[in-house]
């Protein structure tokens, strides 16, 4: 372990719940608390990299989520705040309206705490964002201001995206919990589309719980994201937080490319299974063969055919403002065929239905959320295949930190479940993290 980033770290911020409780007994604490959050961001920024934009204004509004600041992906739109989409095209766009989740939080009483950086479009050309880690290495993409603000302790709660990887990976690679819900369970208008087939709008946060009360107030449906399906409805208590599942049934997927992962990422996973299998978890090695084989494939074709047809035009009319990335992949997409994009998409339907059945017995997966620690050099937001198969069914999937590499950057796992089965999929995950009681404490850049 690298004596530059000690297991032994300061423990990390309050997550919402804690500060809600806090500002219930003292609402002035609410004030301090915004007041505290934009001063710590602006001393740590010109370092971090991690926002495209800083709110003005934090005080406190009243409401479910009054007093909690939550820091907006930017390819989610504001209507008082840039929304660049990681793009120079758009560098000084201010949307008419607010996407429909930043409408929503409004109205739950959150403050809206800027703008994080986004790669471009979402896709893979990276913005300047560090790992708060280490600042030699990326902190993922492509919801990297997000994944970075919340690790750093400078926001509880952040708005990502995720069609590929975008969530659950940087969450590993930054040390917090990340949650993408099953796809559709939060509206996307307002969101810049990549691939509308595989869009999803997701959490980061400190605790489980968070993530669980963030989902409980934000999913719902709207008559303009047709892919909107509505999950069923549960609560968060604020004093109690979410009820955990005891002694959970867990299929331990590794996939084919298991053999590609990182010694320390394979030890902190088995070590993993063993805590797990301790305190009365039952895990069983199952191979899910045809989800593995046809996924990567499959979900790469549905994107690129998607994003294809969206950034075609975009490139047309700016091609001098577009990296050569976004247009080497629009190239590609242009190759697939018809008949391509339609057996991905009936594969993707099959799937979906499948893993269902596959997983009857079990109440989640536990997996890998990538394959090691955040790669050096900000140029690769890093491989998200380990991703990919839970995106491509649209199933919930929790990133939880769990260990440390021999580069002193954090490691997790992955739990992922059956489509619309987002509530035991964060039961599951609270009881696991309760278990592991692994707090990854408070990055290097942090310490201030």
């Amino acid at each position: 372990m690298s004596e530059r980033f000690p297991v032994s770290t300061p423990k990390a911020g309050a997550g919402v719940l804690d500060l809600l409780r806090r500002f219930a007994a003292d609402p002035a604490a609410a004030i301090a608390y915004g007041e505290e959050c934009l001063k710590k961001t602006q001393a740590i920024e010109p370092q971090l990299k991690a926002f495209e934009y800083l709110p003005r204004d934090v005080a406190p509004k009243t409401g479910p989520l009054g007093g909690i600041p939550v820091a907006i992906k930017d390819i989610i739109a504001t209507s008082d705040m840039p929304t660049t989409n990681g793009s120079q095209i758009y560098r000084d766009h201010v949307p008419d309206a607010d996407a429909w989740v930043v409408e929503r939080l409004r109205n739950l009483g959150a403050t809206i705490f800027g703008k994080t950086v986004s790669t471009e479009f979402a896709w893979r050309h990276p913005g300047p964002t560090v790992n708060p880690w280490n600042p030699e290495h990326t902190p993922g993409g492509s919801s990297s201001g997000s994944a970075a603000a919340v690790a750093a302790g400078l926001v509880p709660l952040a708005l990502g995206t995720q069609t590929l990887g975008s969530v659950i990976r940087p969450a590993a690679f930054n040390g917090v919990v990340g949650f993408k819900p099953s796809f559709g369970a939060i509206p996307r208008d307002g969101v810049h589309p990549l691939s509308p087939s595989l869009d999803h709008v997701g959490f980061f946060a400190r605790r489980v719980d968070d993530v669980a009360f963030a989902l409980s107030l934000l999913a719902g449906t709207s008559a303009d994201d047709r892919h909107g399906r509505p999950l069923p409805g549960f609560t968060v208590g604020i004093d109690q937080g979410l009820t955990p599942h005891r002694t959970p049934r867990l299929a331990a997927v590794r996939f084919a490319k298991w053999e590609r992962a990182e010694a320390e990422q394979k030890t902190v996973f088995e070590s993993v299974i063993d805590k797990l299998r301790s305190a009365g978890a039952t895990i069983t090695e199952i191979e899910l063969r045809e989800l593995d084989a046809v996924n990567w494939h499959a979900i790469t074709t549905i994107m690129l055919s998607e994003a294809t047809t969206i950034f075609s035009d975009l490139i047309a009319r700016h091609p001098d403002r577009v990296s050569e990335v976004m247009k080497g992949h629009v190239e590609s997409g242009r190759s697939k065929t018809a008949m391509e994009y339609l057996a991905a998409k009936a594969a993707q339907a099959l799937r979906q239905k499948a893993l269902a059945a596959e997983l009857d017995g079990f109440d989640a997966v536990l997996t890998l959320p990538a394959f090691g620690e955040a790669p050096r050099g900000l140029d690769w937001t890093g491989d998200a295949e380990y991703c990919a198969p839970w995106t491509f069914v649209g199933a919930p999937a929790v990133s939880l930190p769990a260990g440390f590499g021999n580069n002193g950057l954090p490691l997790g796992v992955q739990i992922a479940g059956p489509y619309r089965n987002d509530l035991h999929v964060l039961r599951v995950a609270k009881w696991a993290e309760a278990v592991l009681a692994f707090d990854p404490g408070v990055p290097l850049l942090a310490r201030k």
